[in-house]
């Protein structure tokens, strides 16, 4: 696995050199745009809008706007003096897990012991993971400085980085502003529902399955197969609401609408 950058994890007076690696892999199918006449691959051009040229990379240089149409250019070299810092994740703080909340993560890395610090890289895993509680940190790489999170998972430090908590938007809906009059009986019958679709979190449950579908079309738009289009379910409105839970929870009783996943089946069976 190649690492995308080097740096340390600046621990009180310790240091633990490490390497980050990407902790995942998007497996979406990519699409390329392709001129409809003779599918020839479309190309874009970086042009001038004051001169119409087109404009070679080394002649690309970055501007802020600060207002209409004015700009300030900033030199790489400005930009790197003004947000990366040292190659170095410092830890602030140790939280307990359960008090970040989600809406914050961003992006998620691997970090690997890199050379020396084997040793404190283990000791201050296993710390982390025993007591369940994350490092709060900040490290600057590409351009930007991020608010982080270092946790053990399995024994490797998981660096996620997150959104700065004054990017977050506040969540306001005029709608939930109605007053509305929710029923015991109502609240009932949602535990209940609620209740039946409750188990383990077991990630070989779910798949991609639209990716598999998409998959499966282009493997046979290769092999000149004639495609078949299936008309989608119909979705039907319910006005009541107990009765669309009632028939909800019915449902799943009887495993008509929310069938057991294949990995779930193969278990039971065995």
């Amino acid at each position: 696995m190649r690492s995308i950058w080097k740096g340390a994890i600046s621990f009180g007076l310790v240091t633990i050199p490490i390497r980050l690696h990407a902790a995942v892999e998007e497996k979406s199918l990519r699409f390329n745009q392709l001129h409809a006449k003779d599918q020839g691959r479309l190309k874009y051009r970086r042009t001038c809008s004051v001169c119409g040229e087109e404009v070679p990379w080394e002649e690309i240089v970055r501007g802020y706007e600060y207002e209409k149409d004015h700009y300030v250019v900033l030199s790489d070299d400005e930009i790197d003096r003004g947000v990366a810092g040292p190659h170095v994740i410092d830890i602030v703080k140790f939280v307990p897990s359960e008090q970040i909340d989600p809406i914050l993560f961003q992006k998620t890395y691997y970090l690997a012991p890199d050379g020396i610090g084997v040793k404190a890289y283990k000791l201050l895993a296993k710390a982390l993971e025993d007591d369940a509680r994350v490092a709060i940190a900040t490290v600057a790489f590409r351009d930007k400085q991020h608010l982080a999170t270092l946790r053990a998972r399995d024994g490797i430090f998981v660096l996620g980085t997150m959104y700065w908590p004054d990017e977050i938007r506040d969540a306001e809906f005029e709608e939930l502003d109605a007053k509305v009059d929710v029923r015991e009986q109502e609240l009932r019958m949602a535990k209940s529902l609620i209740d039946s679709m409750t188990g383990d979190w077991v990630p070989d449950e779910f798949t991609d399955e639209y990716r598999r579908r998409l998959e499966s079309l282009v493997a046979a738009k290769i092999d000149g197969q004639e495609i078949t289009v299936v008309e989608g379910r119909e979705t039907t409105k319910v006005v009541d609401l107990i009765q669309a839970l009632k028939a909800s929870v019915e449902a799943m009783a009887k495993g008509e609408t929310a069938k057991k996943p294949a990995a779930r089946r193969r278990r039971e069976s065995a």
